[in-house]
């Protein structure tokens, strides 16, 4: 399946369509702190299954947002990282976590039923 950016969309559709969905931008986050290994990431975001765990990683670093190192050691040991461009991604999730700290103080309260 070719999933190849169409070049006439519109930039936000861009973002939306390369870091949008549940776990990427929670991926991103964690990547920010430090390397993680597979094992840290399914322990940092214990609802993700590892079947999309593993999608997600795959279409970030195909995008050149992550880059994925293979020591070779036995077993394998594989360490996720932001790359140098993922890590222009870094000021936009960190507006992104202010708007969000933002709305969560505004949202008014739900009304009791």
């Amino acid at each position: 399946m070719n999933l190849m950016i169409n070049t006439s969309e519109c930039p936000i559709e861009t973002v939306i369509h390369v870091l949008g969905g549940k776990w990427k931008p929670r991926i991103c986050r964690h990547l920010i702190e430090s390397t993680k290994r597979f094992s840290d990431l399914e322990k940092l975001i214990p609802a993700v299954s590892q079947k999309m765990l593993t999608q997600h990683l795959r279409d970030l670093e195909r995008e050149g947002v992550i880059e994925r190192t293979i020591h070779p050691v036995v077993p394998p040991k594989v360490e996720y990282a932001l790359s140098d461009y993922g890590k222009t991604f870094i000021p936009v999730l960190e507006v992104m976590s202010i708007w969000g700290q933002n709305h969560i103080e505004r949202k008014p309260e739900e009304p009791a039923s």
